[in-house]
């Protein structure tokens, strides 16, 4: 037998052990895979931070020769080292400032890129629907105006109360406004669609890739009978 069939026979091997959690539940076969899974894809992306992100640009940085690039390198490898503090509870603390620093980073780079790329980027796409000179269709553009509007207005559950008296031990909900109220049922339409869209998609892809990992089992063992 050459390498890639014993191979094909290893990931045959892999596949009935996941595919046994479906008739008995928890097994040792498929907690094998499972930390199998988790080892490899661990060790995976060590080599790839190691190669790929330390040692190119962290070391180009300290070993560039300039004075400044290299003060940069020291303060991120300190960092670093700080960061990795936090496996020990004696000197977690220490590793406090690149945590508050990943995580402002990280929030001002997610808002950013939220406001900026895709709430800016769909609204002006939306608004250049309505320009019918530019090849726009005012009906898409009233449809995704319509399904925006009333999906937010779903979520909107504050109103003003008439209410003058405080009333105790007693809860009261004050009812929304009409149109409001009449915006939110189309807006519940919209994310039933959605969710099932979502639903539909999610359910395709792993029918899919059921379908095809029986493929795989039938023609594995049908070349090793052959």
């Amino acid at each position: 037998m050459d390498l890639p069939f014993l191979l094909e026979i290893f990931g045959l091997f892999l596949t009935v052990s996941v595919l046994l959690y479906l008739f008995f539940g928890d097994n040792a076969l498929f907690r094998l895979v499972t930390y199998l899974f988790i080892g490899v894809v661990a060790g995976y992306v060590t080599i790839l931070v190691l190669f790929n992100v330390l040692v190119p640009r962290l070391g180009a940085l300290i070993f560039s020769g300039d004075p400044f690039l290299t003060a940069v390198g020291g303060v991120l490898a300190l960092m670093g080292v700080l960061l990795l503090l936090k496996l020990f509870p004696r000197f977690s603390r220490f590793g406090a400032l690149p945590m508050a620093i990943l995580v402002g980073v990280g929030a001002a780079v997610a808002i950013g890129g939220a406001v900026f790329g895709t709430i800016f980027g769909q609204v002006s796409s939306t608004l250049s629907l309505f320009d019918v000179r530019q090849g726009g269709s005012l009906l898409s553009g009233v449809y995704i105006l319509v399904g925006t509007v009333s999906t937010l207005a779903y979520f909107q559950f504050s109103t003003r109360s008439k209410v003058v008296a405080p009333v105790v031990d007693e809860e009261t909900t004050a009812p929304r406004a009409t149109a409001l109220e009449v915006l939110a049922k189309i807006g519940q339409i919209f994310i039933g669609i959605t969710l099932g869209a979502m639903f539909a998609g999610v359910y395709t892809a792993a029918i899919t890739a059921l379908v095809e990992r029986f493929g795989f089992i039938f023609v594995t063992v049908y070349q090793f009978f052959e």
